[in-house]
């Protein structure tokens, strides 16, 4: 079965929000937007195209997505990660935006996301990876449909924001698969769900 993985970069206190850029999303006074930049060094972005070896399409929420088509096809082929992204199959989930969607290889799912979710796992090929899109992880976290999560922990608290595991959530226990450090102090780890401690509560 074709796995779901949730690849996220997350401050050691568990927030997501706006990894990347200052203004990315400061919704709810977000004020630290940004905040991977500066521990991003060559192990890490090594790390981060390996993952994308082994991706076959993107899963995205409707934020994400739109932050990623707003740079990626503009951004210029010297990009290691530009070509890759505007091959890949792009799978987006909202209710707001209309097909036929401008970016190249892109698909909107607009209902039934669970089952519809289920319907590209069943595909063969490689992984579905899922980036930010935290209002759609919620939604996979509650199906039971991520197969892995690929965390960059970075050495820094935040005090508030959007977090990845929040407290609506099913106790889940999860198995370390992998894990480094970067030169920067990110903690790179992959969990997978524990099948064997959720037989045995």
């Amino acid at each position: 079965m074709r796995k779901i993985v949730v690849s996220e970069f997350v401050s050691l206190d568990g927030v997501m929000q706006a990894p990347g850029l200052a203004d990315e999303d400061r919704s709810g006074g977000f004020q630290h937007g940004g905040w991977h930049m500066g521990y991003l060094d060559d192990i890490a972005r090594t790390y981060i195209m390996e993952g994308f070896a082994d991706t076959g399409a993107l899963l995205l929420g409707r934020i994400t997505y739109e932050i990623f088509a707003g740079y990626w096809p503009k951004a210029a082929e010297s990009e290691p990660m530009a070509k890759i992204i505007n091959e890949l199959p792009k799978y987006v989930v909202s209710t707001t935006l209309r097909e036929p969607l401008e970016w190249k290889n892109s698909h909107l799912i607009s209902q039934d996301v669970a089952n519809e979710v289920k319907k590209l796992k069943q595909q063969n090929g490689k992984e579905i990876q899922v980036i930010g899109s935290g209002k759609l992880v919620q939604t996979l976290m509650d199906h039971q449909l991520i197969d892995a999560y690929r965390l960059m922990i970075d050495p820094v608290i935040l005090g508030g924001g959007k977090h990845l595991f929040r407290d609506r959530h099913p106790k889940t226990p999860l198995r370390l698969a992998d894990h480094k450090t970067s030169g920067t102090g990110i903690l790179i780890a992959t969990y997978v769900p524990d099948t064997a401690r959720s037989a045995h509560p």
